[in-house]
């Protein structure tokens, strides 16, 4: 039988909505306001558009949330989170976050859905990650 505690603690965990159908996304305004406070969209020296800090990003500060419909196959803006159990979960971005591009030198770097710093970025640079162990020869 669960004490009072953990009744509470379990009531407090939102269990967060996924989207499997394009037609049934949309965006969470509290996040989609909060990324674009610190982020905008711009033209990239590394490919096509990419994601630009608008102000200073401090050492492991949130960024945003990768959102967007749960898909089944791979494609240009799909994010691969691995799953506690060992799977994976496709994310077919949605928001501006979808525009991230690859860096063998990244100052960002996604906890599951989350991006986060992983050192200070500066406004006016573009915010990158790693794309993973397929890219390892990719500058």
């Amino acid at each position: 039988m669960k004490n009072k505690k953990e009744i509470k603690n379990s009531k407090n965990k939102r269990k967060k909505k996924e989207f499997y159908r394009e037609e049934d996304f949309v965006p969470s305004k509290r996040s989609d306001k909060s990324l674009k406070a610190k982020v905008y969209i711009d033209k990239s020296p590394i490919h096509g558009l990419g994601v630009f800090a608008k102000k200073k990003i401090r050492k492991n500060e949130y960024i945003g949330t990768y959102e967007g419909v749960v898909v089944l196959e791979d494609g240009t803006y799909v994010l691969w989170v691995q799953q506690e159990y060992g799977g994976w979960k496709l994310i077919d971005g949605k928001n501006e976050l979808r525009y991230l591009n690859h860096s063998s030198n990244p100052n960002a770097e996604f906890r599951g859905d989350k991006l986060y710093a992983i050192r200070t970025i500066y406004p006016g640079e573009e915010i990158t990650f790693h794309y993973g162990e397929d890219w390892e020869d990719v500058d």
